[in-house]
């Protein structure tokens, strides 16, 4: 003890100048966005190479599991294709020349679901066109949206995330409300705002609700397990059981709106 004492002693100056200099730093980082940037940019890139060599182990030993998820993808898939051509032989056409969304796969890298404001950690950036706000879902549901990017990667706010609020509507009915989370489980979030003409039952899917530049109307979330009226009767506050198991979560897809930058403009002009 005594000689970490001496060394302080002794190096009192340079330890000095060290700490000033990492204050100031922070202080830099906080109140200059360029700054921030950089600084998000390259801890992404960090820790974006090392949480890519650990997925990779752990995705080998994860192999059955996913060729699993892919396959029951598939099957879906094909039951919604082969439903379309029944009902509506130019779908497939329709669909590939007059698309307004472009989805790009991705890995999640790092995911959290234990604290208050989650994110994930995915293996695509800037140089595959993936930008903040867009949307990330899998094959079973919405997971969240793009919040920052660096050349390879990106986080993501999650739907376990205290700050997300997410547009979504019960499909039977397509009233629709804010989707958030209470901070307490990682299988249920919450949706507000259903008006009580609503009319919801246990049981009823939720999906979003297609009200923004994010996602399009119809992805799954979850169903609903609980309701509850507030105490002017006027709302319903609903819990949500997410169709998505957020602590297994490993191939995304990343859904860039291409109409987005027109429908922004337009709403700006019009509160100008």
């Amino acid at each position: 003890m005594q000689q970490i004492v001496n060394f302080i002693i002794r190096n009192k100056t340079f330890l000095l100048y060290i700490l000033l200099f990492a204050i100031s730093v922070v202080f830099t980082i906080q109140n200059h966005s360029y700054h921030k940037s950089k600084f998000v940019n390259s801890a992404n890139f960090v820790s974006g190479g090392i949480y890519t060599q650990m997925n990779e182990i752990s995705q080998y030993f994860g192999l059955k599991h996913q060729n699993k998820l892919l396959q029951e993808e598939n099957n879906r898939l094909r039951s919604i294709v082969s439903s379309k051509l029944e009902t509506k032989p130019s779908f497939i056409d329709s669909l590939t020349f007059a698309s307004t969304y472009k989805f790009t796969p991705a890995l999640v890298l790092k995911n959290s679901y234990t604290i208050s404001t989650n994110i994930l950690l995915i293996n695509k950036g800037k140089r595959d066109s993936i930008q903040q706000d867009h949307g990330v879902i899998t094959s079973k549901g919405i997971l969240g949206i793009v919040d920052q990017t660096s050349k390879k990667y990106a986080t993501v706010i999650s739907i376990l995330n205290t700050k997300s609020k997410i547009s979504a509507q019960l499909k039977r009915t397509n009233h629709f409300g804010t989707l958030k989370w209470n901070g307490e489980s990682p299988n249920i979030v919450q949706l507000i705002d259903i008006p009580s003409n609503a009319k919801p039952i246990k049981g009823d899917s939720i999906i979003t609700s297609g009200r923004s530049a994010i996602f399009p109307k119809g992805i799954p979330v979850g169903k609903i397990t609980n309701i509850e009226l507030d105490a002017a009767g006027d709302f319903y506050e609903l819990d949500i059981e997410l169709f998505n198991n957020m602590t297994n979560i490993e191939h995304v897809y990343i859904i860039e709106n291409k109409d987005a930058q027109e429908i922004t403009n337009l709403l700006n002009s019009k509160n100008e």
